[in-house]
């Protein structure tokens, strides 16, 4: 949440001739509402539920750029299929800096009331074992989106070349 998920992703497909998803999008098409409607109507139990569902859906599609929502990695099944077909990175971020960037829009059902910090410290505990997890990780805390492109896209010819070797 917060690291520019969506912006950095649809750059980075543009530089890998890649379709871009998102996944808050893709899960809002499905359900015909906004995540934070989905959030208060439905509760956070059918969201998580309808983003597995679209996570299993794309994730069984063609090659592609995925921003995945920070809690899609909980789900086990969303989790083994990230394991099974895709590249992930884990796009890292001091938690004061994310703090910062998600306070200017009130779009985030999970913050919504709470201290942004401690709400993030919060998700932090239960979510960076699994973002540890990630094929790569690159730290894209104060700089341009482009840097954060560049960053990633040096990650994954290292680990191409890793896994090739």
């Amino acid at each position: 949440m917060g690291v520019g998920k969506s912006t950095v992703g649809r750059r980075l497909a543009r530089r890998l001739g890649l379709p871009f998803a998102d996944g808050d999008v893709e899960i809002e098409a499905a359900a015909g509402m906004t995540v934070s409607d989905i959030f208060a109507r439905l509760g956070e139990a059918e969201f998580r539920a309808g983003e597995a569902r679209v996570m299993k859906r794309l994730l069984e599609g063609p090659r592609m750029v995925l921003a995945t929502g920070g809690g899609a990695i909980l789900n086990p099944d969303t989790r083994a299929a990230l394991t099974a077909r895709a590249v992930t990175v884990w796009m890292r971020a001091d938690l004061e800096t994310v703090a910062e960037r998600v306070q200017r829009r009130d779009t985030r059902p999970l913050l919504r009331g709470r201290n942004p910090l401690e709400a993030l410290t919060s998700m932090a505990a239960v979510r960076y074992p699994f973002y540890g997890m990630a094929d790569v990780t690159v730290d894209v805390a104060r700089g341009a989106h482009g840097e954060a492109v560049d960053a990633i896209v040096r990650a994954l010819e290292d680990f191409g070349a890793r896994s090739a070797a």
